[in-house]
């Protein structure tokens, strides 16, 4: 995983002072080194029956669309608030820099479907805490959370005790 981890950029003071921000926009270049960040990914999740995979706006979308197709499941958007054309369900949370709001359309998961959530990076946490509950708040279960990256020293792992994670690579 020594290669994955030189396709991904520092970007200091992104998207404000003293935020340094991980960019796997290299990594995504690269066909092969994509493919084996989404083998890794999926791979602790492959005999979870996974029905849908769920991703956080925006390059979460990227990571669990790759995802699903990886295991042969459904793609579930969690978008920003006001970017969904039906009714949703929503939740607002706080961010290392500032508050956010997820929305899922209320028909995108049905009570017992068996939900993998994707994103690129976890960081504190409050984003793939917030996916949990609004999955969980519609009667889906949610069988485990995968990043490609954590940051471990902003503990994002520990708002999270208690659910399965895998990471692909750990900084």
């Amino acid at each position: 995983m020594i290669e994955l981890a030189a396709l991904i950029r520092a970007v200091p003071d992104f998207p404000t002072p003293g935020v340094l921000f991980r960019d796997l926009s290299p990594l995504l270049r690269d066909p092969v080194a994509t493919r084996r960040a989404i083998e890794a990914l999926v791979e602790p999740f492959r005999a979870s029956g996974v029905e849908l995979v769920a991703g956080m706006e925006a390059r979460g979308f990227i990571f669990g669309a790759l995802a699903a197709s990886a295991l042969q499941a459904g793609f579930v958007p969690l978008r920003k608030a006001g970017k969904l054309p039906t009714e949703v369900e929503a939740v607002s949370y706080e961010l290392e820099y500032g508050t956010a709001t997820l929305e899922v359309q209320r028909d995108a998961l049905r009570p017992g479907c068996r939900v993998l959530i994707v994103d690129d990076v976890l960081a504190t946490g409050g984003t793939a805490h917030a996916a949990a509950s609004l999955i969980e708040r519609q009667g889906a279960a949610v069988v485990g959370l995968a990043f490609v990256l954590e940051l471990a020293a902003l503990g994002g792992r520990q708002k999270l005790a208690g659910r399965t994670l895998s990471s692909v690579l750990t900084l």
